[in-house]
Parts: C-alpha cells; structure tokens; sequence
C-alpha cells in the first residue's frame, strides 16, 4: 500500500518530465503532433516541475547569501526558491490578458485550452534553460564575492532563458495557427518517383526542431508572428519589472535581508548601476 501510494507521484512526476523532454527535442511541436490543433501535454504536471525547475535555480541563485556574509543568510536562500517561480507566473498573470486580446485581433483559432498548454510549454523551455545554468551559477556564488558581476549574470541568464523560452513560443504559436488555416498536406510522393525525381530518401529529412521555421502561406501566419512578436516585449518588460518588485533575489552582502526591499527606480536603473559597479 505504502509503495503504491509513493509510486503515484513518482510515476506523475516523471510523465511531466517526459513531456517536457518531447516539448525540448521538438516531438510536441512536430507537424505530425499538431494536425488537431492541440499539444496534448500534461498541463498539472507540467506546471509542478515548472514549480521544481524554478525552485532548482531559486537554491542555486541563493547561495551568494550562504557563502558571502560573515554568517549565513538562510532566509535569503528560502526567499529566492519561492521567488523565482512565483516572478514567471505572476508575469504570466499581468500578461495574459493582453495575449488573449492579441490572439483574437489577429483571427488566430487558437482557443483557451490550447493556448494555456502553449503558454505552460513556453514556461517548461524557459525554465528548463535556467535550471540548465544553475549549477554554474552556483559555481560563481561560492568563488566570487563582486556583487555586481553575480546581478549580470543572474539577468544575463535570464535574458538567455527567456528568449529561448519565447522564441519557443512565437514558432510553436506560429505554427499551430498556420496548421490551422491550411488544408492537410497531400499525400507523400511514391518511392519510386521520388527516385525518379532525385528527391531525397525520406530518412534524410530531419524532422524541426522545437525553435525551427516552417513554411507558411497566407497572411494570417504573418499578423500573427507580428502581434505575437509584440506580445513577446511586453512579456519582457513587464518580467523585468516584476524581478525589481520581488527584489531581492540574490542578497546584496552590505544590506540587512528583507523579503521585499522598498519601492525606488526601476529594474533598467539597476542594471545600469550594477555595470558602472562592475567596473569601478
């Protein structure tokens, strides 16, 4: 009974790391996969290791504050595990109104479910990325005491991440809209006469990547990556923002730790600063 009962969310846990791993190497997103219109992916599982990969960086990111104060913040360390997960989400949150705005304006198809299944995809990528890097991440907080430096590369990780995470989403997005508007394919060309016409064999063909072009036809395909494209720097904005309202992520070594410092400036101010403090 008790192995059965641990089995459960062992076993859930693991069909959301499959479809994580089928969504990276592309197999969600194959033309084959989105003939219906859907990805078919399993969205409570997919946001739990959502949570994981986020809470995974959040450790990593605070060990500047275990190994760069005289004594070791560990609050600091448990405020950057809740906090990485929650600046995605909530980011989502402020954001998806104007997705959903963007999406009818431009006749996209794409209704609720599927759409929240992308937006769940987009964030798997994303986080993935950034779980992908904490161990390096890590790496500088125990040998480097330049904070600074730690905050650029902290949002040079995240620039990273969230590029490829909304990359993944503008094709993906992309192509179930085109998928949609256009007729099925025709048949495949019969060995022989594809022989005949010097086509390649069909195992050559390398099936797209999760971040690969496909050809499209029509406008709607065009308006659509535009739009989206739009929606894509308002999600970038609005992300970066959000990180300097959840402030601080890291724990700067000469300031007391607080959950939330007070408002001031902005997030591009910061930056700013950190690089003029990189190099003085």
């Amino acid at each position: 009974m008790h192995s059965h009962v641990l089995f459960k969310p062992v076993k859930f846990l693991w069909q959301a790391v499959h479809a994580l791993d089928g969504v990276l190497r592309g197999e969600a997103t194959h033309p084959s996969a989105l003939q219906d219109g859907k990805l078919g992916l399993p969205l409570r599982g997919l946001t739990v290791l959502i949570v994981l990969l986020g809470v995974f960086y959040g450790f990593c990111m605070g060990w500047f504050a275990i190994f760069n104060r005289e004594s070791p913040e560990y609050a600091q360390l448990v405020a950057s595990m809740v906090k990485v997960p929650a600046l995605f989400f909530l980011t989502l949150l402020v954001t998806l109104p104007s997705l959903y705005v963007f999406n009818a304006l431009v006749g996209s198809r794409l209704h609720g479910p599927t759409l929240l299944q992308l937006l769940v995809a987009s964030l798997g990528v994303t986080l993935a990325v950034l779980a992908s890097f904490g161990p390096i991440v890590a790496f500088f907080s125990v040998t480097t005491t330049n904070y600074p430096f730690m905050v650029l590369l902290h949002v040079a990780v995240f620039t990273v991440a969230g590029l490829l995470g909304l990359g993944f989403l503008r094709q993906t997005m992309h192509r179930l809209s085109v998928y949609l508007i256009q007729a099925p394919a025709p048949a495949a060309t019969p060995p022989a006469e594809a022989q005949a016409e010097g086509a390649a064999p069909a195992s050559a063909a390398r099936p797209p990547g999760a971040l690969d072009r496909v050809p499209s036809s029509g406008v709607v395909g065009g308006k659509v990556k535009f739009v989206f494209v739009c929606w894509i720097a308002v999600f970038g904005l609005v992300g970066a923002q959000m990180s300097w309202v959840l402030r601080p992520f890291i724990g700067s070594p000469t300031q007391p730790f607080e959950w939330f410092r007070h408002r001031e400036s902005s997030f591009f101010e910061a930056v700013g600063r950190a690089l003029v403090g990189l190099f003085s």
